[in-house]
């Protein structure tokens, strides 16, 4: 059996006989690799599955969109993500219509075009840093849980070794055993068959960086994807085959040249395939003490690149939520609250993203007008675009209706990324602005006119001032919504405002610090 935590020296490897651990996660795409990560962050112990003995460069996910890179920079990961690919500030779609992205209200007014892999990387070495145990080559067989925790068998080099924790959750994709062991649906139907995907080289670079074109006839998207190299995914609707079925290569060019206009001679092909996209979505994510997220909980059209995004979402959602259950200060509702938030959203990116495929290539008479209608008003739908841009980044995605009846109107939103001041800090070093204090994985208390907490919060709450907020205090979760908001309140009702979600503060010598 493989293991691996961080070491001076790198991955160590070893042999485990089934330690004890607060939460067991299966899968380590970018799902389960943020979600491990979180909570091992909160000093607790987490263990990562992979049935994959080896990293994987044959992801088919590659666009990073501006919510997901918050998230990212309230870990600290942005930049260095940034670095390993190519940003756009606009998705052309239908050849004329743009959606703008350099007007989202974002510190990424951007979408980043970077290999899947590339993504891993960063979210594994964050992860190993924090403690978590990565497994590999462990191929889930079994679980079994009960009032005290769950327990997962796992076979790893002929062996069956068994893991124990408190929670688990399954990130393990599409195919999800955990899923499957749980019993739970996965209703839903085929979205479009056999797209051919190929790496290529090319003889002349396009202009733009991203480039989408659809017709009655199929659709391609080709972009970066390092090195010099492009990733093309082009559909034929006079191709279908099975997913093992081999590509034809000059055909692939063929469709490719014919959609985008022009022929950018596409050569040296590597990683040919064919594969197929879903639309499904499991009718629960939780039964139990075992959670559901990612690809386990929900899959996609392609048009939109939303996968990789919103099982990211996913585990910022639900990864401080279980640290809090697991470090004993979580209300009674609060792990529900990852269905009633999450379940939505995931139903609505299989509507959206569902639509526009169906509007991209559909040879039915709507669509094919649609398709017409676009190419002729083009800037006259700036207003739907800037909406489709705020749909498509993740920046509108807000948790509002899962809000209390007569709660603050920012509570479920998005929090800006507010400026703060450095001036109530002793040393004048703190945060300079909201996102850098979210990198401690804690509540956050934004007021305007300094108005300090009590002590008691300290091991799970930092506060900070806005000058933005003037007598507002708002109440931050560790995923960058807002949790709570009052317009000049008393000590009282922050205090009150704060216990809501943090529960009672510690006693003076209590704080686990």
């Amino acid at each position: 059996m493989s293991t691996s935590t961080r070491k001076s020296e790198g991955e160590s490897q070893g042999h485990s006989t089934g330690t004890d651990y607060d939460l067991v996660v299966v899968g380590a795409g970018p799902t389960g690799l943020l979600l491990a990560g979180d909570v091992a962050a909160a000093g607790l112990r987490v263990a990562l599955l992979e049935k994959r003995k080896d990293e994987s460069n044959l992801s088919r996910a590659f666009a990073v969109h501006a919510r997901t890179l918050e998230q990212l920079d309230a870990r600290g990961l942005a930049e260095e993500l940034l670095e390993t690919g190519a940003q756009i500030d606009n998705l052309q779609i239908f050849g004329r219509l743009k959606v703008e992205m350099r007007q989202l209200p974002s510190r990424f007014p951007l979408v980043l075009i970077t290999p899947q892999y590339n993504t891993e990387a960063v979210l594994q070495r964050r992860a190993l840093d924090a403690g978590v145990t990565l497994v590999r080559g462990a191929q889930v067989t079994a679980l079994r849980q009960d009032a005290l925790g769950v327990e997962v068998d796992a076979t790893v080099d002929g062996d069956t070794v068994t893991f124990r924790s408190t929670y688990a959750v399954g990130t393990d994709g599409v195919h999800s055993t955990v899923r499957e062991l749980l019993g739970v649906p996965y209703p839903g139907e085929s979205a479009i068959q056999s797209v051919m995907l190929a790496d290529v080289r090319l003889q002349r670079e396009p202009d733009s960086l991203l480039n989408v074109g659809a017709s009655e006839d199929g659709f391609t998207f080709m972009a970066p994807y390092g090195d010099g190299w492009y990733r093309i995914l082009t559909w034929d609707r006079h191709d279908q085959q099975p997913d093992r079925a081999p590509v034809d290569f000059d055909r692939l060019c063929q469709v490719t040249t014919k959609i985008l206009g022009e022929d950018f001679g596409p050569h040296e092909p590597r990683a040919l395939s064919r594969f197929h996209s879903d639309e499904r979505q499991a009718p629960t994510y939780r039964v139990g003490r075992v959670f559901l997220a990612g690809d386990a909980a929900h899959c996609h059209s392609p048009a939109g690149g939303q996968g990789m995004n919103t099982g990211l979402q996913d585990a910022a959602n639900l990864g401080w939520k279980l640290a809090a259950a697991l470090r004993g200060w979580a209300r009674r509702d609060l792990l529900d609250s990852y269905q009633a938030e999450r379940h939505p959203v995931g139903a609505h990116v299989l509507r959206t993203s569902g639509g526009l495929l169906r509007l991209s290539i559909g040879d039915e008479p709507a669509p094919r007008l649609a398709r017409t209608l676009m190419k002729g008003v083009g800037s006259r739908l700036r207003p739907l675009t800037r909406r489709g841009g705020l749909e498509i980044s993740g920046i509108g995605i807000s948790y509002r209706k899962q809000a209390p009846t007569g709660s603050n109107r920012y509570v479920g939103t998005r929090a800006p990324d507010l400026e703060l001041s450095r001036d109530a800090e002793p040393d004048g070093k703190g945060p300079s602005r909201l996102y850098e204090a979210l990198r401690e994985g804690k509540f956050v208390l934004v007021s305007g006119d300094g108005h300090a907490p009590e002590d008691g919060w300290s091991d799970r709450l930092l506060h900070v001032t806005s000058p933005r907020l003037r007598r507002r205090v708002v109440l931050v979760r560790p995923d960058a919504y807002v949790a709570w908001a009052a317009d000049g309140p008393t000590a009282q009702q922050v205090s009150a405002g704060i216990g809501g979600w943090l529960g009672e503060p510690a006693a003076a010598g209590e704080l686990q610090g």
